[in-house]
């Protein structure tokens, strides 16, 4: 008898999606995605204002990159133990409240705890890990990456809308004004998360059947095998996609492109982040998830490889930007689904949040190493070999995970 979770009632397979939950986590993970990754269109017009250099505001990323990290496996674990409508109602909250400190402040230490402590704290408890955790209890085992993929689809039109939404509302109201009324939008979380009450104990899948501790829970998963491979696999997404995030424009300009050609190719990665999420819940629900984990990384490695040796023009970068676009989130929803069939759905938003930590170190310090090795040898290109040989590093790890329920004794 395999030991997975626990088995489902014969009827969940068969069972209609929760539309109406996959609609509002949907619309959740779309707003709350949304201002943090437009964060770098108000960069300069704050600093020409202030008078502050790019260190104080790379800082300032930085530091919300390492509260988004931190703050989630507990802010997962609170959603497990007291419901999701609480943590999410907690993020707009937080999150409204750093955007508007950060909209008038008038010293780093203002931005910091701003745009730095309080935004990465409403990113952290409104993330994909919470919003996730919530489908996963509410549909079948084998819908999972179906919903995974369109929740994580929807974080991606979050990037891909609330670009030029802040580029037009800078534009027309300055930074300042901006911020605020992103701040207002993110009071709205609350009302539209109303759907995703409930904890681990309710829905569908709820796991009553296998009482867990918290530390019980974290006891068993850090002696799983294939779960650590994981969590050191998606450390690898992180440094990957925060690196190109942060310092693709600049390198765009470093070999002689014209600039406005970064802005495309930050927009078809968004546009195509969406095509690729759900193509990614589509493939991983049907077919074995490490093996498609470990082709995801390879392709990036590959497409890394070919953009460097082969001339570099504006039509290499459109490509560049439309497969890196397909390959960016398209890792979360069978990492999610696989720490779901691993563990159950009971402490998912905990150790889901763990392996979500994992992948915000390695945002860290694709971005700090970015700057880093640049002022050191002149050139990026060190950080994009370094992203090669970290992505068949995790190609590596993930083909030998197991897609299996760990095993646990036979309850009465």
């Amino acid at each position: 008898m395999s030991a997975v979770s626990g088995a489902c009632a014969p009827s969940s397979a068969s069972r209609e999606m929760p539309w109406l939950i996959i609609a509002a986590g949907s619309i959740v993970a779309m707003l709350t995605f949304g201002p943090r990754s437009a964060m770098g269109f108000f960069q300069l017009p704050m600093l020409a204002d202030t008078g502050w250099d790019r260190t104080t505001f790379g800082l300032a990323m930085a530091v919300q990159n390492l509260c988004w990290g931190l703050g989630q496996p507990f802010f997962g674990a609170i959603a497990d133990r007291f419901g999701t409508w609480r943590v999410l109602a907690m993020s707009g909250l937080l999150y409204a409240a750093g955007l508007f400190i950060m909209a008038f402040a008038n010293a780093p230490i203002w931005l910091h705890i701003g745009g730095g402590i309080l935004v990465g704290l409403g990113i952290a408890s409104g993330s994909f890990g919470i919003v996730l955790s919530a489908f996963a209890r509410n549909v079948s085992p084998d819908q999972r990456s179906l919903a995974f993929g369109i929740g994580t689809a929807a974080g991606s039109a979050g990037m891909f809308l609330f670009a030029p939404l802040s580029q037009g509302l800078i534009s027309a109201y300055g930074w300042s004004d901006s911020l605020v009324y992103l701040g207002v939008l993110m009071l709205l979380v609350p009302f539209f998360a109303l759907p995703l009450r409930g904890n681990a104990s309710s829905g569908r899948q709820s796991e009553a059947h296998y009482k867990q501790s918290i530390g019980e829970a974290l006891k068993e998963a850090l002696g799983h095998r294939s779960y650590l491979l994981l969590v050191s696999g998606f450390f690898v997404c992180g440094y990957q996609v925060a690196f190109i995030t942060a310092h693709f424009p600049a390198y765009i300009g470093d070999i002689g492109i014209d600039a406005r050609y970064a802005v495309i190719a930050l927009a078809l990665i968004g546009f195509f982040n969406i095509i690729g999420s759900l193509s990614a819940g589509f493939i991983a629900q049907r077919y074995s998830k490490p093996y498609f984990l470990a082709l995801i990384y390879l392709a990036r490695s590959v497409a890394v490889t070919a953009f460097l040796l082969l001339p570099q023009t504006p039509v290499s970068v459109i490509v560049f930007a439309i497969v890196m676009g397909l390959l960016w989130l398209s890792t979360v929803p069978p990492t999610n689904a696989l720490v779901a069939i691993m563990f159950g759905t009971r402490h998912l938003g905990l150790l889901g949040g763990i392996v979500f930590l994992s992948h915000q170190v390695g945002s860290f310090l694709g971005v700090w190493m970015g700057g880093y090795l640049y002022d050191r040898f002149g050139s990026y290109d060190p950080v994009w070999w370094l992203g090669v040989a970290l992505g068949v590093f995790a190609a590596i790890v993930h083909w030998p995970i197991e897609e299996r329920g760990v095993a646990r004794p036979a309850t009465a």
